[in-house]
């Protein structure tokens, strides 16, 4: 007898754990006890059914026979085989009449009325509970396929639903380059091609990553993952902005290159809500979020629009356009920048005109302009600030010098004999100044705009004059060279 209660139990286990429905499980049961029933009291070409009670843990096993007749079978009789191999040669498509898989339609309708072909009349056997080894073996191995088969169905269900989506799971192993992530039911695979240059994994790390395929394999269920799949990026951002994932907020196209930059196109259904900021957040929370999730890669986003001349002009910022014109036959703009908004237009190694092409779908041509350069040159010179007066000070300066200048010009050449008048004037150098100062107001005026074109600073130095210094005696260095002179 079968302890139903540990039976039971181990349903639930397998269904709590495997995800494999518990009428799956008895369905796989019922098979492998048939097939042990038929290994050892069943003859070849049976049809042999079980049905096991749950709540008893009774097994009641029955044989099935299909309705046929000439039209579907052929009739062989002992001793015509030869016969029949010319038939089959002939290609008829007919298969054998087996007694113990087939029966007539006479003799159906002797059991059961109203019997109509292909109907299958079931035969109930004889219960058996002893069964060898073999048949044992063979119900084990029943089982443990159904069960597979069961569980994969169950997995296939689960992450078909999941396909397009972003999926969470722990780096398992690195292999060759191919990264296998852990999934706890199912095993996938990032290949080296799916990954972003530059990206570093480490066996135990947690990683998204983008499913785009799910497939079946006689090895199991294969995940197929990237990390390069431009959808991905349109996926983080729906978990980012709730308009995106509502559908107020729409992404038109994108265009990337994985690790280095990428462009989105987006737009918005209410004209109420910005599409631009929606993705951007506040402070840039947002895409920063995004960004730091594709290993910093740099994302432009940009307003979609319908006139194809603007929205390839917006697919080419941060760059400026000066003019554009569109070939709608050949699908080509050609575009004209200032020439130092050439590079920039281009981008690094053509990276950005590279981007605004995939995004926009439009073949784009770039052109400088030198004319509208200097243009821009003559108006940065007409906009400066009121701080080039002071160029003008200077050169005043420098055309009237200070007065103090010209007393040092004349003092290096005295008259002769004139040494007593200069030891006199270094005395009372102030008396002299201010007479020199008074004589000629041309010099007045020009120090005084000297001194209200200095800094603070040195009009308080200036307006403090430097004491000479006395002999502690109280006399000047050249009244006691003429007092040794007279001596």
């Amino acid at each position: 007898m079968l302890d139903l209660k540990t039976m039971k139990s181990a349903l639930q286990q397998l269904e709590e754990e495997r995800k494999i429905p518990k009428e799956k499980i008895i369905e796989a049961i019922e098979q492998a006890l048939a097939a042990a029933y038929k290994k050892d009291y069943g003859k070849k070409g049976q049809i042999i059914r079980a049905h096991f009670d749950m709540d008893s843990g009774k097994t009641e096993f029955s044989q099935i026979k299909i309705v046929v007749d000439d039209s579907l079978v052929r009739i062989v009789e002992e001793g015509d085989e030869e016969e029949e191999e010319e038939v089959v040669e002939e290609g008829d498509e007919r298969v054998r009449f087996n007694p113990e898989h087939h029966i007539l339609i006479e003799d159906a309708q002797k059991i059961k009325k109203g019997v109509e072909l292909e109907e299958e009349i079931i035969f109930p056997l004889e219960a058996q509970d002893d069964y060898g080894r073999i048949a044992a073996q063979t119900a084990k191995q029943v089982i443990i396929q159904r069960i597979r088969e069961a569980e994969r169905g169950s997995i296939l269900d689960e992450y078909g639903d999941k396909e397009g989506e972003i999926v969470n799971g722990i780096v398992q192993k690195i292999d060759r380059g191919n990264v296998f992530i852990d999934f706890n039911r199912a095993t996938g695979v990032l290949p080296s091609s799916e990954q972003i240059p530059g990206e570093r994994y480490h066996q135990g790390g947690r990683i998204r990553a983008y499913l785009y395929q799910v497939e079946e394999s006689p090895r199991g269920i294969n995940l197929r993952l990237s990390r390069t799949h431009p959808k991905l990026i349109e996926k983080l951002f729906e978990i980012e902005a709730p308009e995106v994932a509502g559908g107020v907020v729409e992404i038109k196209s994108i265009a990337r290159e994985p690790g280095n930059r990428s462009k989105i196109a987006v737009m918005s259904h209410d004209e109420n809500i910005d599409p631009v900021g929606s993705l951007v957040g506040q402070r840039g929370i947002r895409v920063t979020t995004v960004m730091n999730e594709l290993n910093g890669e740099k994302i432009d986003i940009i307003e979609w629009d319908e006139d194809p001349a603007k929205f390839v002009a917006a697919a080419l910022s941060p760059a400026k356009v000066l003019d554009i014109e569109i070939d709608e036959e050949e699908k080509k703009a050609t575009i004209e920048v200032v020439d130092d908004q050439l590079s920039l237009a281009i981008g690094k190694g053509g990276q950005n005109v590279r981007l605004a092409a995939k995004l926009t779908g439009w073949k784009i041509d770039i052109q400088g302009m030198e004319g509208e350069k200097d243009e821009s040159t003559d108006e940065d010179k007409e906009n400066q600030p009121a701080g080039g007066d002071e160029s003008e000070t200077e050169t005043a300066k420098e055309e009237n010098p200070p007065a103090d200048v010209e007393e040092k010009s004349t003092s290096a050449n005295p008259p002769a004999g004139g040494v007593e008048k200069d030891s006199d004037n270094k005395e009372n150098p102030s008396a002299d100044e201010e007479e020199t100062k008074d004589d000629d107001p041309l010099r007045q005026s020009s120090s005084e705009a000297s001194k209200e074109n200095q800094p603070a600073g040195e009009e308080e130095k200036e307006s403090s004059p430097e004491e000479e210094p006395k002999d502690p005696k109280g006399s000047s260095p050249d009244a006691s060279e003429e007092a040794s002179r007279e001596k």
